[in-house]
């Protein structure tokens, strides 16, 4: 619990120390956001307001997390392990497709930075690499970081994939969620509050499964993972460091995570999901994001086929905006919905639990 706490706490000290370095730095370089013409005019007063700070998100949680290490040195069997290592790579491999993005955008002075095949390509390598790697590294009683089956709270076994089809489904999941928060990223605050309640999700589910190992106690309802302790080391990191932004991130934000810190927590949730056996109830934790992405699918499939819009823009906290909500009130009204989509996906995870335990 000592390492949990250590994780979570030098994750937010990085970010809360770091950030306002970042800005000094990057408003010195010039590295001021585009925004896009097209967006709300209350946006355009953001412009030049610096950005690349998922630069300090990703190094917080990197460092949280080894740094959480050093205290478990002298602890025979809590060394850095397959799973934490690869749910990081697949965050740093993200980022690093996002800070390509941000540098072309501030490099071009314009909104958009990697074309859509570009950057489609570059999470296609990353989440590929993930996605083969996650399927080797066997631990002592054979159990790799992912599985071959969907999963929801667990694998559904009905549900066999085989390595090439996981591989294809993870990679369509990892992209998914990676453009799901960049898509959510777009209010101050918004996707770092909404990232760090689903980061503080997983730390409580990953913790609940190294309480309930199948490999350390045979009991009903326990969890078939890999290094479930060290997944919640990661995720207890990735939880302080996003809190560590939000403070300089609220309204108004000195900095901007931008696409390499957008593209890196979706990184960070898909393969938290992945790692404990949690794809589907990805989808409910992560609700406001899965809305989000679903308003701009709905306003792009109904405007080509009819000429007509659903909603006033997408993604749909710009809607809300020209309904005429203030911009807190979007984040804060979307911070509850995510707190509620949280809350409901523990009671989900806790009632499986109970079901497979026969209480």
């Amino acid at each position: 619990m000592r390492s949990i706490l250590i994780a979570a706490a030098f994750g937010l000290a990085i970010s809360i120390l770091a950030t306002p370095v970042a800005v000094h730095l990057f408003r010195r370089k010039g590295f001021g956001q585009e925004i896009r013409d097209d967006g709300p005019e209350s946006h355009l007063a953001k412009k030049g307001t610096p950005t690349m700070g998922g630069t300090v998100i990703v190094g917080a949680t990197v460092g949280g997390y080894l740094i959480a290490h050093l205290f478990l040195l002298d602890q025979p069997g809590r060394g850095v392990t397959a799973s934490g290592l690869l749910v990081l790579f697949l965050m740093v491999g993200l980022g690093t497709v996002g800070f390509l993005d941000d540098y072309l955008k501030i490099r071009f002075r314009r909104s958009l930075g990697l074309n859509k095949t570009a950057k489609l390509v570059g999470q296609l390598v990353v989440g590929v690499a993930f996605a083969v790697l996650a399927l080797n590294f066997p631990d002592e009683a054979g159990i790799t970081p992912a599985s071959e089956f969907v999963s929801y709270v667990r694998d559904i076994d009905p549900l066999f994939l085989g390595s090439v089809g996981f591989v294809i489904l993870a990679y369509l999941f990892i992209a998914g969620f990676s453009n799901a928060v960049n898509l959510t990223d777009g209010l101050d605050g918004l996707a770092a509050g909404c990232s760090a309640m689903v980061c503080g999700a997983y730390t409580v589910i990953s913790f609940w499964q190294f309480t309930h190992d199948c490999t350390s106690e045979s009991i009903a309802g326990c969890y078939t993972v890999r290094d479930p302790l060290d997944v919640t080391l990661v995720a207890a990191a990735g939880l302080g460091a996003c809190l560590g932004f939000l403070w300089w991130n609220t309204s108004p934000a000195r900095i901007f995570m931008g696409d390499t810190g957008s593209l890196a927590l979706g990184g960070l949730l898909a393969g938290l999901a992945v790692v404990t056996r949690t794809e589907l109830l990805l989808v409910v934790l992560g609700g406001l994001f899965v809305a989000v992405t679903l308003s701009v699918v709905i306003q792009v499939a109904f405007f080509r086929a009819t000429r007509r819009r659903v909603f006033r823009m997408a993604p749909l906290h710009h809607h809300f905006e020209l309904a005429g909500w203030t911009e807190n009130t979007v984040i804060v009204r979307f911070w509850l919905v995510t707190g509620m989509s949280v809350a409901f996906g523990l009671g989900l995870f806790y009632a499986d639990w109970l079901t497979f335990a026969g209480l």
